[in-house]
């Protein structure tokens, strides 16, 4: 039977997909915005000072106030001027350098360094925001709380002629004066003299301690004022922040001429054991904003360098002196994984210096106009070897006794000795004879003289979360200028 011919069949099915119109919103809106988290991340700072003096005793309650802003991505989450919470947590007995000097100096306190921890940020409004923070010892230095003075009214000549100190704009808007300022005034406070103790806020308190920490055996407070840096040991969390692609743009470009950013040092460093080439790290911690209103920089991104300068402190009290730069910046992770075409690069190249910072010394520092950091002591420092040389002499002074008839005169001499010598426990004791007071007066002087003229200089310290300000591209100064720091560091060795 013939085969027939079947005519082959075709059948072309088409599938459409149905979206819905939510999944189209949902889809349109993911290609033109994004959502970074507003997160304090572990490990950042709350910068704090105390409004009350503490007693050194486990669980004493403790009440503190912000002294800087906390950022998270581009904005502030906490203001300043909130106040804090929390409880002296542990007593731990001070170096035995500290505890030597001590004893030398007539004080038989058992001392100890009082740690705090912070449970609680009471915002302006009332609203109590749960922290947990680790255990955080003092800084040395003491912030003081005073009223702006008020500025007399200027002409208008010199209000025409007057600098522009707010060259960048954006949230941080301070320039290189105001920089200075903030830091060096502001936060890098040091321990107060015997001026203050007579004038100034909180000077009846001041004055009882300086009293009390004569005796050879007095109470231990944690002064009013002094600044702590709490690392949180869990984030803050503060919802989230949609951003435009567009605003991703400006993100990790660079940041525009003779910008200043605030920054926190995550590198402890010393003059005494840092090296050159040792590398440095910082973390950005207020956003930097150009001058038209884009976000350059975002809290929480990275700024590498390497230290370029480093001399240790030398006899004859020449201090410490370093220098170091950044070269690259890293943005936050949140940015940097970001899975979109308008993604900026995550690492870019840069060159910023130091322009202020702060001290994790007992000395305060000085910047230099490169960027070098070197310790810088006031010349009042040579009024105590001065004035122990005097009270030395007058312990040897006999005349008031000889014209008396007497052999054991200048009881006012020698208690001085005994005073500047072992505090009132030596002022007793050189009450038994002029002898002792002399003694006791000379060993005073020496020991004032080689702590103040003979001995090391200090170093330039910086601690974890050292506050600073950087200031990004361009030379503060023409290339042909020396800094100092160069200067004395080619004035050879010891």
């Amino acid at each position: 039977m013939p085969s027939k011919n079947i005519p082959a069949l075709v059948f072309v099915i088409t599938v459409s997909t149905v979206v819905s119109p939510a999944q189209t919103t949902e889809s349109s809106t993911d290609q033109t915005t994004a959502t970074i988290p507003l997160t304090v991340e572990p490990g950042a700072p709350l910068r704090v000072y105390l409004t009350k003096r503490i007693p050194k005793r486990v669980g004493a309650p403790v009440q503190a106030k912000l002294l800087e802003p906390v950022f998270a991505f581009d904005r502030e989450v906490v203001p300043a001027g909130a106040a804090l919470e929390g409880i002296v947590s542990r007593l731990e007995s001070v170096a035995r350098m500290k505890r030597a000097s001590a004893l030398l100096g007539g004080d038989f306190t058992p001392l100890h360094q009082a740690d705090v921890e912070f449970t609680a940020i009471v915002m302006p409004d009332g609203r109590h925001i749960a922290v947990h923070t680790k255990e955080t010892p003092g800084l040395n230095s003491i912030f003081v709380d005073r009223p702006p003075k008020k500025e007399k009214p200027r002409k208008k000549d010199s209000q025409a002629k007057a600098p522009d100190r707010n060259p960048n704009g954006g949230v941080l808007g301070t320039g290189k004066q105001a920089a200075k300022d903030q830091i060096n005034a502001r936060i890098n406070a040091r321990s107060r003299g015997v001026i203050d103790l007579v004038r100034g806020p909180g000077k009846k308190e001041r004055l009882e301690e300086f009293l009390l920490a004569k005796l050879p055996y007095h109470p231990q407070w944690v002064r009013k004022g002094t600044r702590y840096d709490a690392e949180l040991r869990d984030p803050l969390q503060f919802g989230a922040a949609t951003l435009q692609n567009d605003v991703l743009y400006s993100l990790g470009v660079q940041p525009p001429e003779d910008s200043v950013v605030h920054a926190r040092l995550i590198t402890p460093l010393s003059s005494e054991s840092a090296q050159q080439g040792e590398k440095v790290e910082a973390v950005v911690a207020q956003p930097l904003f150009a001058p038209d209103g884009k976000l350059v920089l975002p809290e929480g991104t990275h700024l590498t360098g390497a230290v370029t300068l480093v001399h240790p402190a030398r006899w004859l009290h020449r201090g410490g002196q370093m220098r170091f730069n950044f070269q690259k910046i890293d943005l936050p992770e949140a940015v940097a994984r970001l899975s979109l075409a308008t993604r900026p690069e995550a690492t870019r190249k840069t060159q910023a210096t130091l322009e202020a910072a702060e001290s994790g010394g007992r000395t305060a520092i000085k910047v230099d106009g490169e960027g070098g950091v070197k310790t810088s002591e006031p010349k009042t420092r040579l009024i105590a070897p001065a004035i122990s040389v005097l009270i030395a002499a007058k312990s040897l002074d006999n005349d008031e006794g000889r014209r008396a008839g007497e052999t054991e005169g200048n009881v006012g001499g020698r208690t001085l000795g005994g005073l500047s010598g072992f505090g009132l426990l030596g002022a007793a004791a050189a009450q038994s004879s002029k002898l002792v007071g002399a003694a006791l007066g000379f060993y005073g002087m020496a020991f004032s003289v080689y702590s103040t003229v003979l001995a090391r200089g200090p170093e330039v310290e910086f601690d974890n979360n050292a506050a600073m300000e950087i200031r990004f591209g361009g030379s503060r100064k023409p290339a042909a200028a020396a800094s100092k720091l160069r200067s004395s560091a080619a004035g050879g060795g010891e």
